[in-house]
């Protein structure tokens, strides 16, 4: 099986001591015997495309940069793996390309994962009030391909979701850490580290940001060269993606009408794809002010 779209090499410097250690272990000889699960497979497929990706020439700095941010993410899972049962890990998933890369980077480090790997990863998806079919549809078939455990979670506030997913009884209950795509230049991303638990207005759980410094450009970068499959509303012009109500396609990426041969038409008008766009500033220009998901953050 090959799937189109990982640990970084030994020479990549780990976040601390417990990351180094955590190194150590995680190599192929590591990897329980009986565990010829298909996740395991699946993870072993992602890390050797990603393991190329790293090896090899980047052809501009974008793509350079990439490759290290794509390090320094490995280096944060690898941390959380660490300090972490696995049992006790979830993923946020909502389809969005953040998490998309952050899915792809968490599968490949648990390619050399030192415990018999589960049937399927434990993920919760926040729905939005009024979410596109789009979207739902590509988190549906994408949990599928790579083998998610992925729990829908409604509700008006995001914080009350949560709540629910983990507190006494909840199906979340146990779960000391999740995984986010927050990007540094999200809303209230700026202040936050690679581990950063909730504040007291939230139910207690670690933000494991692995993505937090990735930059637009670089998140297009990585999908687009390793092939990785996205939801379909980032071709028609789309950047962030939230509810059907407070999300538009990006007016930086319309085009004339006789410039947009072959690209897609919204409500009479021409967009480029969504990689088309360069700056992190202008990623949210198609979204209403005051967006959120649930009174939380953005799909993405």
């Amino acid at each position: 099986m090959r799937v189109n779209f990982h640990c970084p090499d030994p020479t990549i410097a780990s976040t601390s001591t417990s990351a180094s250690a955590l190194m150590t272990i995680m190599t192929p000889n590591a990897i329980p015997e009986a565990d010829l699960s298909p996740l395991r497979s699946l993870c072993k497929n992602i890390r050797r495309q990603v393991d190329d990706f790293l090896a090899s020439e980047p052809s501009d700095e974008i793509l350079r940069a990439t490759q290290h941010q794509a390090r320094a993410s490995i280096a944060v899972i690898e941390e959380a793996l660490f300090r972490y049962p696995l049992h006790t890990l979830c993923l946020s998933y909502n389809g969005g390309k953040d998490c998309l890369v952050l899915l792809i980077l968490y599968l490949s480090c648990l390619a050399t994962y030192p415990s018999t790997l589960p049937a399927s990863l434990r993920s919760i998806y926040i729905v939005s009030k009024d979410p596109f079919a789009e979207v739902d549809s590509f988190v549906a078939s994408s949990s599928k391909q790579y083998l998610l455990d992925i729990l829908r979670l409604k509700h008006e506030d995001m914080r009350e979701a949560f709540r629910d997913y983990l507190g006494e009884g909840g199906p979340g209950n146990g779960v000391q850490a999740i995984l986010v795509g927050t990007r540094r230049t999200d809303p209230h991303g700026g202040d936050l580290s690679s581990f950063s638990p909730t504040d007291r207005m939230w139910p207690a759980f670690m933000r494991v940001c692995a993505v937090l410094d990735w930059h637009y450009r670089e998140i297009w970068a990585f999908i687009r060269h390793l092939k990785i499959p996205y939801c379909e509303l980032y071709d028609q012009g789309y950047t962030s993606l939230g509810g059907t109500r407070d999300t538009h396609p990006n007016p930086a990426l319309q085009v004339a009408d006789d410039d947009g041969a072959g690209t897609p038409t919204v409500n009479g008008k021409r967009y480029m794809p969504a990689y088309q766009l360069l700056e992190d500033d202008e990623e949210r220009l198609g979204r209403d002010q005051g967006y959120t998901v649930g009174g939380g953050r953005p799909t993405k």
